[in-house]
């Protein structure tokens, strides 16, 4: 969803579809300006918008996990008379968070369903009792929070018009900026990690998570699904398969959909290239074909026209 409107009203009703407890204060309608852009990812929700005016706003999310980046030169964020550092994101899962500016400021923020998140870090780390929580306000480190704002970018360009109904893509979109923003603040989570993950059964294990993801790369699966239909957690999954295998689940992933992708090529179904490598979870041309490339020696281009091939005794080149 995107548009730009100058109607007071419009940011509250639209900001408060993903954080209902989120309301503005002193707004200055003479000077206001309000331009929204959000994807929707399944459970999670990116959101930016600029807004141009003078605002006071609140957000106390019940039952989500909010990431969120106040950038403006003169913005002050707050909560229960702690200071935060304006220049960072912050993460609240319930805590009251207030936020200033005067003049204009761009927010960027992610919005995650909160059983959904727990729901998934339970299968990452493999311990059933985890509750997911925020153990502070404030990231980690600067550094996290740079990692944490070039994630940001990257999903913010590639949610462009062009996604539309890439399941594959948004499943795997959704898991990177959820684990990202895991990583970025002190959660329970941390704690979970120090533990030693789950090693049980590796080939049968192996055997059952290469079978799974056959039968399923077409669709928009992770690797955290991957190994739930495995009966492991995802990073027992991960020791497994670097042990029978030396790959990771998300390499076995990737080539399986690199074949799927091969497979339309061949076929010659009239779509481009880019178009099969969006359809099987490869949001970046280059890459796929740099990957592509690698696996079966030659570029997709070839593949979905053997006649751009070059013979022997022709020319290296081709006009």
């Amino acid at each position: 969803m995107q548009f730009t409107s100058r109607n007071v009203d419009d940011v509250e009703s639209t900001w408060q579809q993903y954080v209902p407890s989120a309301a503005l204060q002193k707004v200055d309608p003479q000077r206001f300006r309000f331009d929204w852009r959000s994807a929707d990812l399944g459970s999670a929700t990116l959101v930016r918008y600029d807004l141009a005016a003078q605002v006071h706003s609140t957000a106390e999310p019940r039952d989500q996990l909010l990431v969120c980046r106040v950038d403006s030169a003169d913005a002050h964020v707050w909560s229960d008379g702690q200071t935060l550092d304006a220049r960072l994101p912050w993460l609240t899962d319930g805590t009251q968070v207030q936020a200033q500016w005067h003049r204009s400021a761009r927010v960027r923020a992610f919005v995650f369903d909160r059983e959904a998140a727990q729901e998934r870090a339970r299968q990452f780390t493999g311990d059933d009792g985890i509750e997911l929580r925020a153990l502070g306000l404030a990231p980690r480190s600067a550094a996290a929070a740079a990692q944490w704002e070039r994630m940001f970018h990257y999903l913010d360009a590639a949610l462009g018009d062009e996604t539309g109904d890439d399941r594959l893509l948004l499943s795997e979109f959704e898991r990177h900026a959820l684990m990202m923003t895991l990583s970025t603040f002190p959660t329970t989570l941390a704690e979970s990690m120090r533990r030693p993950p789950q090693r049980s059964g590796a080939p049968m294990t192996v055997r059952r998570a290469l079978s799974y993801i056959d039968e399923n790369a077409h669709l928009p699966i992770t690797v955290d699904d991957v190994a739930g239909a495995s009966f492991i957690s995802t990073r027992g999954l991960q020791y497994a398969f670097r042990r029978a295998l030396d790959i990771t689940p998300t390499d076995a992933l990737r080539r399986a959909r690199l074949d799927g992708a091969r497979r339309d090529l061949q076929n010659g179904e009239g779509a481009s290239v880019r178009a099969i490598a969006r359809r099987w979870g490869f949001s970046h041309p280059s890459r796929f074909t740099a990957a592509y490339r690698e696996a079966y020696g030659e570029a997709p281009s070839l593949t979905s026209d053997p006649a751009r091939r070059v013979t022997p005794g022709e020319d290296s080149v081709r006009p």
